[in-house]
């Protein structure tokens, strides 16, 4: 831990956001003029430090590379009209690091250095947050092995780092998704709740041959028979059965997603059914085929609400019912984008104005 929180800050010779068209900001391709670095070193957390965005020197020997020793997080600010930067739910995405940290033999990150390295970061970086409808600022704390070490071992020395991105939506249209039956992106007694890098990396591939089918992202089923409804490639998944709010129940192959908790919250402060069980892929092509899916939409700090246009599954394609007519998803939509830009009253104390 570090005793006094000081932050070394190394400015930039000369901002680039005169060179950025915050009306047309691809997501995740452009970068703000900072990043923020901390070293752990023989225990401690120490060199707390801003500088310029850039290239940096690691060693080619580091487990991140070899062993996939990273894990990372993704939260999101926005700019109100007094200019001031709000961000959605913080402290959740530090909780949840530290939990991927735990299991993927990390350090312990403090709160002090996420939400400082946060916060100094929103001072120096004021004018990259955009401002035109759709867009957010980006936040992308990480975590990985600094060891020069090649040999399967938990690593001694990390390097933990935020960098932030100016983006657009993620999604531009609603999403066609395919329900994957052979591949599998995680199983009981691994590492499917953590937010490590690994996880991605192995889902690549087959999200790659639903690409090439004409699908944007895959639904995941669970690992061991294929047979129960689990999570989007980046993002949880619900679905509206009639007039119940239902998604999968969280377990260790699923991740705690932040948006999720906040649909749920906001469902039922609306008196809305919810149910957090375990959706069979029959039950949910049944609901598709009979009608009694109403809305499918994926939740994630990218996506927002992603609404779901068709859902794949043994080479049939099964339509939901056109965006406009969703009452549900569309109303959560709004809901949150109003709170997270201040436009409506945060009863939930999700909003951290900095």
């Amino acid at each position: 831990m570090v005793e006094t929180l000081k932050i070394e800050i190394k400015k930039t010779a000369k901002s680039r956001v005169s060179e950025v068209n915050f009306h047309d900001i691809p997501f995740g391709k452009v970068y703000a003029d900072h990043m923020f670095m901390a070293d752990f070193r023989n225990g401690d957390w120490k060199n707390l430090r801003v500088v310029p965005y850039g290239h940096m020197l690691i060693s080619p020997a580091t487990p991140a590379i070899h062993y996939g020793q990273s894990i990372f997080e993704g939260l999101k600010a926005y700019k109100n009209d007094r200019g001031e930067a709000l961000i959605f739910r913080p402290l959740d995405n530090w909780k949840r690091m530290n939990i991927s940290a735990d299991r993927m033999c990390m350090p312990y990150l403090p709160e002090d250095i996420f939400m400082e390295g946060i916060h100094t970061l929103m001072e120096l970086d004021r004018d990259w947050i955009p401002t035109t409808e759709g867009s957010s600022f980006y936040i992308r704390p990480f975590m990985f092995s600094a060891d020069e070490y090649i040999g399967i071992r938990p690593s001694l020395d990390f390097t933990f780092m935020i960098i932030n991105s100016p983006v657009g939506p993620y999604y531009s249209t609603p999403v066609k998704v395919k329900i994957e039956t052979h591949y599998t992106r995680a199983v009981e007694g691994g590492t499917g709740f953590a937010k490590a890098g690994g996880n991605y990396g192995g889902s690549l591939y087959p999200a790659k041959l639903a690409q090439d089918q004409g699908y944007h992202q895959l639904i995941w089923t669970d690992g061991r028979e294929h047979k129960y409804i689990e999570e989007s490639g980046t993002m949880n998944v619900m679905f509206v059965f009639e007039d119940t709010l239902v998604t999968p129940e969280l377990g260790d192959s699923i991740l705690r997603g932040i948006t999720r908790d906040s649909v749920l919250t906001l469902a039922r402060h609306w008196g809305m059914k919810v149910e957090e069980r375990k959706i069979s892929v029959k039950e949910l092509v049944d609901g598709l085929e009979s009608g009694r899916v109403k809305e499918a939409f994926g939740a994630g700090t990218a996506a927002t609400i992603a609404h779901i246009e068709l859902i794949g599954y043994e080479g049939k394609n099964h339509y939901l019912p056109p965006v406009e007519t969703r009452k549900f998803s569309n109303k959560v939509l709004n809901e949150l984008e109003a709170i997270k830009r201040g436009l409506k009253p945060d009863p939930f104390g999700w909003m951290y104005t900095f």
